[in-house]
């Protein structure tokens, strides 16, 4: 299983790194993979892109656009080709940019599972957000807790002294 993180990078004040860094461990927890955008900065990118894009937004528009186009190919392809789930944190920043907003439309078009958790009241969430919201958690507690339960047992069982034997294992 692949879990996709999608959430604010452009307009979170740490780039959207702390909640991806605290919900990664769980995910690998049940022997689950982790897509985490926020940390790859190279993505498909060449060096001056990495180094020199963001100022390319404002001193070289076509360029700018040329490099954000090969990111959005490269994160959506995570999505369509590679992601089981998507685990989508919504705040005040996500609703600032629109990388989040395309994530979670590829998923829900592509059929995968998007899981969204709320850093802001529901109220204030777009319907096309919550349209393309498989399950919507309050918080990352919610989301751990359906997680463990739709995902656990079956690590649990793939786990046990018992099926190792089937399968020829000590």
């Amino acid at each position: 299983m692949l879990a996709y993180l999608s959430g604010s990078i452009e307009y979170s004040p740490d780039f959207g790194k702390s909640w991806r860094a605290e919900i990664t461990p769980f995910l690998r927890s049940l022997g689950h993979d982790v897509y985490d955008p926020a940390a790859d900065e190279k993505k498909n990118l060449s060096d001056d892109e990495v180094r020199d894009f963001r100022r390319w937004k404002t001193a070289d528009l076509a360029r700018f656009q040329r490099t954000v186009r090969k990111i959005i190919a490269w994160d959506l392809d995570w999505i369509e080709k590679r992601a089981d789930y998507v685990v989508c944190y919504w705040d005040e920043p996500a609703t600032r940019g629109a990388g989040t907003h395309g994530e979670l439309t590829c998923a829900h078009r592509a059929g995968v599972p998007a899981y969204v958790v709320l850093g802001m009241p529901q109220e204030r969430v777009s319907g096309w957000i919550l349209g393309c919201a498989d399950e919507v958690f309050n918080d990352f507690g919610e989301l751990r807790a359906y997680l463990g339960t739709r995902y656990g047992a079956a690590v649990a069982a793939a786990d046990s002294p018992s099926l190792r034997r089937a399968e020829g294992q000590p």
